[in-house]
């Protein structure tokens, strides 16, 4: 099914690494948002309704980088080899017609 999909868009070479990336990505730039808005609450409701989002956006980020590590998409430890990840990654994403 996931094929079908990918063929109707155009994107038949889009990859499940590049998808979990950018959700990575994502997750990133929320658990930022999230941090900076706390720091522009004004009511307590409001930092402790941002606060719970912000935990669980930090969760989500693990359970993310957990997937990709045990995917093999993502290195954390291994600069040198996450590096060349990143490469292939933008290689193929150049590619897609």
């Amino acid at each position: 099914m996931a094929t079908i999909i990918q063929n109707m868009a155009g994107m038949s070479e889009m990859t499940e690494q590049i998808i979990a990336t950018d959700l990575l990505l994502a997750s990133k730039s929320a658990i930022k948002n999230y941090a900076a808005a706390i720091t522009e609450a004004t009511s307590p409701e409001v930092t402790k309704t941002l606060r719970k989002q912000l935990d669980d956006a930090i969760n989500a980020h693990g359970r993310i980088s957990t997937y990709m590590m045990n995917k093999g998409y993502y290195n954390a430890f291994d600069p040198k080899d996450q590096l060349n990840k990143v490469k292939e990654a933008s290689e193929t994403v150049m590619n897609i017609n």
